[in-house]
């Protein structure tokens, strides 16, 4: 069977463009957004310069995201975004650039398994958690 790639696909409420800016200045990689105005055809009210599908890709981490349409639902499942590896550096300087002006919700810390494991919410409202491994 050949491999499949799993992208989280974020959705946003008109902060989309904010958020995946933020995002790659910690990510790298290449950012392309398209507005609804981009589009042919006929654009929702007031959404011309909202990003209707936008990619971060090619750096550290891939995803994708976009501006709910008005009346479309963001979704009721909760889902955090997880970065995990041995790079300690790394991985705690993401953790204090995507935390800030967030709501920490566990410190990075050691924790009871050997890791160091911190949760956040960013300021764009979405959830990340965080492990440094320290063993393979």
């Amino acid at each position: 069977m050949e491999k499949m790639d799993l992208n989280p696909y974020l959705m946003f409420d008109g902060n989309c463009r904010e958020a995946l800016e933020f995002y790659h200045t910690i990510f790298g990689g290449e950012l392309n957004l398209m507005t609804y105005g981009d589009m042919d055809g006929s654009c929702p009210a007031g959404m011309r310069d909202h990003v209707m599908h936008g990619t971060l890709m090619g750096g550290e981490i891939e995803f994708m995201a976009g501006d709910a349409p008005e009346g479309m639902p963001l979704g009721a499942g909760k889902i955090n975004l997880s970065l995990s590896g041995f790079d300690e550096p790394s991985l705690r300087s993401k953790y204090e650039a995507l935390s800030e002006n967030g709501t920490i919700v566990v410190p990075l810390d050691r924790q009871m398994w050997g890791d160091f494991f911190g949760a956040f919410q960013d300021k764009f409202g979405i959830d990340w958690m965080v492990n440094i491994r320290t063993s393979q």
